[in-house]
Formats: C-alpha cells, structure tokens, sequence
C-alpha cells in the first residue's frame, strides 16, 4: 500500500477523490434515482413505486402539451441565446471604448445575477401586468401603437419570457465576450485597419477565431442556463395561456413536484439529457479540431 501511494499515478488519485465523491453524490446519484423513476409508476406517496418499463416515455411522446412545451423549449432557447449574443456583443465593445463611469457600469453589469430572481421576474411581472401595463404605456409613450396583453396571449407571452431570460443572462454573455477581446493583441487589429479592414471583416476574421474556445464555453454554459431555466417561465406565466408557454423544466416541476407524479416528472427531465449530451460532444469536437 505504501509503494503504491508513492506512485504519481496513486498520489493524483488520491488527490482526485474528494472531487470524484463529490460529484458523486451531487450529480451521479439525482441522475441514477431519476432514471429509476422514470421507469416505474413512483409518486409522492410511493417513492420506489413499481417497475413499468418506457411507460411513461411512450405516454408523454403522445402528449400534446408535452410535444408543446418540448417545442417551447427549443424557441425559448434559441431565441434567448440570439437576443444574449446580440445585447451581449454591443454591451462588450461599448465597454471596451474609454468613456466616464465605465468601472460604474461594468459594476452595474452584475445586478441581474445579485437579485434574487424572484424579486426580478416581479419586475417584469409588473410590467407585463395587464392593469398596471408600464410597458404598454411606455411603448404608446414612444410612439409604438401595438399593445398586446403580454402574459395573455400566446406569442407576446412567450417573447415576454425570452425578454425576462435575455435580461438576466446577457451580461454573462458580455463579460465573456470582454475577457476574449481584451486578449486579443491591438497591434494586430491595428495592422489589419491599416491593411484596409473593416470592423465586420476584422470581428469575423481575427477576433473571432482567436477568442473561438472562450466563446464556446461561454455559449455552452448558457445554454445549459437557458434550457433549464425554470425560474422565469413559473413566476411569469406558469405555462399559460393556455398551455402555450411551457417548456420542459418547468412542466417536470409541476408535474413531478406540484403533481406529485415524480416518474412522469423524473421522464421529462431525462428528455433534456441527450440535447445536453449532444449540443456538448459537439462543441467540443469543434473546439478540439479548431486547436488541431
């Protein structure tokens, strides 16, 4: 035992554990019982419930509401991580120019993650609110004639939500954007503006290729925030109108914790685990080939 523990090998291992209990415990097991209760008939009143196979896969896919909030999921998503890269972009570069109070804005820049979410999404609840109406009431202030009931109508319900998550998450996006151009080196940039390069052909051409594997991570964990984000959707619209907004996280949590029914709640988060699996063995196959 001793002349294994002075090996190197033995010595990282040993180093290694605590890591590996740990993530053990937080990540292997919620993911084992998970599966376990997606195939039996478990429920709040019966934990271990009885063995019933894919059931409860087969029951959900014939879903109408299931097959929504699976679409659901997939807009909210994309549409979020669009409205992030975008905010989050122009908020980096405006953060790069020298202007007064910029330590006071990149400051403000993490508010959206120092309040609690509950206290956020009643901002935005408020202003979605269909008897107060701020935002209506700005719009129609500005000159802008169109006045949905946000959180009572199909799509200004669901882009109420992408806005909601897209203000939370864009400055994530900005400062990850921040850390890679600031790596860049300015003489580069320098010699291709004095080559004749524009902006767009500077950003697509040397800047993004070289802050490429920050970008990829970045985009990576956001999307895994943003595809699990049950927070906004519960408080803002709790799948309404109409069943119209929920998506997947949010249905498995009222389904499985509110409903009580934890295989069928347990059924519907596994159906998230492939995306994840997915969307990173991809990533990171582009990552390692563009090291290469």
């Amino acid at each position: 035992m001793r002349r294994l523990l002075r090996g190197e090998a033995a010595f990282g291992y040993l180093l290694m554990a605590p890591a590996l209990i740990y993530l053990g415990l937080l990540l292997l097991y919620p993911l084992l019982l998970s599966i376990w209760f997606s195939l039996t008939d478990a429920s709040t009143g019966q934990p271990f419930g009885s063995w019933v196979g894919l059931k409860n896969f087969t029951d959900l896919w014939s879903n109408e509401t299931f097959r929504l909030a699976l679409r659901n999921s997939f807009i909210f998503t994309f549409g979020s991580e669009i409205g992030k890269a975008i905010l989050g972009t122009v908020l980096a570069f405006l953060l790069l120019r020298r202007f007064h109070g910029k330590k006071v804005l990149r400051a403000l820049l993490v508010l959206p993650w120092t309040v609690p979410v509950a206290l956020t999404t009643l901002g935005w609840l408020l202003l979605f609110d269909p008897t107060f109406n701020m935002l209506n009431r700005i719009t129609g202030a500005i000159g802008i004639g169109y006045h949905p009931s946000w959180l009572g109508e199909p799509v200004p319900a669901m882009i109420a939500i992408m806005m909601a998550n897209i203000w939370r998450g864009f400055p994530f996006s900005a400062i990850i954007l921040l850390a890679g151009l600031t790596s860049v080196p300015p003489e580069i940039l320098e010699s291709a503006a004095l080559d004749g390069a524009g902006f767009l052909r500077r950003f697509h051409y040397i800047i993004v290729p070289m802050i490429a594997p920050i970008l990829f991570i970045g985009l990576l964990f956001d999307l895994v925030f943003s595809f699990t984000d049950l927070s906004v959707v519960y408080l803002l619209t709790r799948g309404g109108p109409e069943n119209t907004t929920h998506i997947l996280p949010e249905l498995a949590y009222q389904n499985g914790i509110q409903g009580g029914d934890l295989a069928q709640g347990a059924a519907i988060s596994l159906f998230m685990l492939p995306v994840f699996v997915i969307a990173c063995v991809i990533m990171l196959r582009i990552l390692r080939r563009r090291e290469i």
